[in-house]
């Protein structure tokens, strides 16, 4: 059960429930729920679980090392019109679980600017997942006019997109189904993980 498997995870990572509830942003009493089996962690807290207890997703769901760790390419800054595609561009590799990928390529972009602070910050890494469309809402890496590529949240409409940054700072980006097609605006994946820098 995934209740036991944390406990001995966490054990064998020498850490106690305070030490994983200050890791994640939450209560004690929030992680305490999730060992006692009251509540279930959602996908990206088990991925971040996983992540600090130096085990893989697949041995926390299921209780099999079922993923592995791939390296990922980070290719540049992702606000800086760097071509996605070319691999003389690679500046680094990030380690990452495989079971991420769900059969897609993944990309590394560091970020570049202010327009998604505070989560993401200037020189931080994203984990992209290459895919062509992303649900209303998720955050993901955008190419406009075929050279100038940004991470932001996606707002759909019947008529457009919208590009909104989380920074309060910066408007938001409205083109329409005309622009989408004329410039164009192309969705080149999903925002998976973040690796911040310090």
């Amino acid at each position: 059960m995934l209740k036991q498997r944390l406990i001995s995870a966490r054990k064998g990572a020498s850490l106690t429930q305070e030490d994983v509830a200050r890791f994640l942003g939450i209560k004690r009493q929030t992680y305490s729920a999730y060992e006692r089996g009251v509540s279930v962690p959602d996908a990206n807290t088990v991925m971040s679980l996983a992540k600090l207890f130096g085990v893989s997703v697949g041995m926390l769901l299921l209780g099999e090392n079922t993923s592995s760790v791939i390296r990922v390419p980070v290719c540049g800054n992702v606000a800086a019109g760097i071509p996605i595609d070319a691999i003389e561009n690679i500046e680094d590799y990030e380690e990452v679980d495989a079971s991420l990928a769900m059969g897609s390529e993944l990309i590394g972009l560091k970020i570049k600017g202010a327009s998604m602070e505070p989560r993401f910050t200037n020189g931080d890494v994203v984990i992209v997942r290459r895919q062509n469309d992303v649900e209303n809402g998720e955050i993901a890496v955008v190419l406009v006019g075929g050279e100038e590529a940004t991470v932001k949240k996606i707002a759909k409409f019947s008529d457009g997109i919208r590009l909104v940054p989380t920074n309060p700072a910066f408007e938001p980006i409205y083109f329409s189904n005309r622009e989408i097609e004329s410039l164009p605006v192309t969705i080149v994946g999903k925002v998976v993980e973040l690796r911040a820098k310090f």
